[in-house]
């Protein structure tokens, strides 16, 4: 989907985009899924978005601040919050879309 679309929606929508790393990552174990995960806030054409990966199926992708990414997953709505982009990874029992982020030519999925 249009990323500014789906930026403006409420529903999750797939999404493919780049944008400028704007925080260093920061971990957190997941209570839902058992797994840890990477986040970071990011800046896009459309606005602010944060990125989670789940670090437990794809390796930790080592961005800094400044760094364009490409990111490919789902984009999901939190009221009050910018909103979040998870499922940047392969999904392993392939119910999800597969996604990625792509930093200096290297995809972590």
């Amino acid at each position: 989907m249009n990323l500014f679309a789906a930026y403006a929606g409420t529903t999750p929508a797939q999404v493919d985009f780049q944008a400028t790393v704007c925080s260093t990552p920061r971990y957190f174990f997941g209570s839902r899924t058992h797994s840890v995960h990477e986040a970071f806030d990011v800046r896009s054409d459309a606005g602010p978005l944060e990125i989670v990966d789940n670090v437990s199926i794809a390796p930790r992708c080592p961005v800094h601040v400044g760094d364009r990414i490409e990111v490919r997953g789902e984009m999901v709505h939190d009221r009050g919050r910018p909103p979040v982009v998870h499922w940047t990874h392969h999904d392993p029992r392939r119910h999800h879309s597969d996604g990625f982020i792509r930093l200096r030519g290297w995809m972590y999925a």
